[in-house]
């Protein structure tokens, strides 16, 4: 049987595992398989479909079988030894943080990999999570290239005035200073309304990128100009257990007045806050939609507050709006949460068409609408082939 030339897309979060295997040749990388591990130590359940959406596994497990992430790596890492035909080329990983010194996708080493630990305490749902699978990759198979590819890096080029904080310039150079994450998704938008959208890429556009983890960025023609996430995945918008922006004075009022420690403090605003926090239920948003206990109708109105408010402050940013787009899972699947937003955003220009909201894909507003919003899904793993394929030079 001959082998074809192939990349694997790795994207590792804080309870899925998706992944994506590339053929590649001369042109663009041609996705073959994509799969997802989701609720792993709740829920287990293994998806694997072909291109052509035929599906290869589809196969639930008791948690005990997947109870973390390296459970999760081992059941995929044995289904991906039976693709016989399959020669990788080089392995691609969604790596949240790349700190200051990362603009751009590198090849990892022993040296890059510790520079990347360091930045577990910023993104430690997510970077402690990014970087197991790349060390497994590294001792099972040493020889095949691993290219890290941050979601930081698209919000790398702008102005030290927008990315600062207005702390002693010391800490800047340390490499306290706004960041910006969900990248890789941002990328994959813009690169995609280049090709559909080409007159609205080089316009003012805002993407919503939301999921269970949310955010917002500000594009200018196809470039980050501001977004609502800085130093840590934790700011900005409401989030499935995240909190979002916050007071730092409710910080230190924790610590002064209930005695919190650091870790109790990043345990309370990463795991048990966000639409989790403020619904007492779940901090999945179909579960919320489909209650009718008033605290989820909170979180939800919490939610999409913050979301039109921070939409605000990215319009001024932009001095301007000329369209808007929605991604990622409760982006391209709640018809819900998509109308509420655009009717927050009246002000802005933004008239919703129903009929095509429910539809729930391209344009969701009239065709008269001064402002228009699209419904685009995106593919943060086909971002990720593209680098790999650069860099190995396949």
């Amino acid at each position: 049987m001959s082998r074809r030339a192939a990349i694997l897309a790795v994207n590792a979060g804080s309870s899925s595992l998706k992944f994506q295997i590339f053929d590649i040749g001369s042109g663009e990388p041609r996705r073959r398989i994509r799969g997802q591990m989701d609720g792993i130590g709740v829920s287990p359940h293994l998806t694997v479909r072909r291109a052509d959406g035929g599906v290869l596994v589809d196969r639930a497990f008791d948690p005990s079988e997947v109870a973390g992430l390296p459970d999760a790596i081992a059941t995929i890492e044995a289904w991906l030894k039976t693709l016989d035909d399959v020669h990788l080329v080089g392995i691609g990983h969604r790596v949240v943080h790349g700190g200051p010194h990362h603009d751009r996708p590198v090849r990892i080493d022993g040296k890059v990999l510790e520079e990347l630990r360091v930045y577990q305490d910023l993104a430690p749902l997510h970077q402690p999570n990014n970087l197991a699978p790349i060390r497994l990759a590294m001792d099972l198979v040493p020889d095949i290239p691993q290219i890290a590819c941050f979601d930081t890096e698209f919000h790398r080029h702008r102005e030290r005035s927008r990315d600062c904080y207005a702390l002693p310039l010391e800490l800047y150079e340390e490499g306290v200073r706004r960041y910006g994450f969900h990248g890789l998704s941002y990328a994959w938008i813009a690169e995609a309304m280049k090709t559909s959208l080409p007159d609205l890429a080089r316009g003012r556009v805002i993407v919503a990128h939301l999921g269970s983890g949310a955010s917002m960025c500000a594009l200018h023609g196809g470039r980050s100009v501001e977004s609502t996430m800085g130093f840590s995945a934790i700011d900005g918008l409401v989030m499935g257990t995240r909190s979002g922006q916050l007071d730092p004075g409710v910080l230190l009022y924790l610590m002064q007045h209930r005695g919190m420690s650091a870790d109790e403090i990043s345990s309370l605003l990463y795991h048990d806050s966000g639409l989790l926090g403020l619904s007492g239920i779940s901090s999945d948003m179909r579960v919320l939609e489909a209650s009718d206990d008033p605290r989820a109708a909170l979180a939800i109105d919490h939610f999409v507050y913050r979301a039109v408010l921070n939409a605000g402050m990215l319009v001024a940013a932009l001095g301007g709006l000329d369209g808007f787009v929605f991604t990622a899972g409760i982006g391209e699947h709640s018809p819900v949460i998509r109308a509420r937003i655009v009717e927050g955003l009246a002000w802005a220009g933004l008239r919703l068409d129903p009929d095509a909201n429910d539809a729930g894909h391209g344009r969701i507003t009239t065709d008269d609408s001064p402002v228009a919003a699209f419904v685009i899904p995106t593919d943060e793993e086909m971002v990720i082939a593209r680098a790999v394929m650069s860099l190995v030079g396949a």
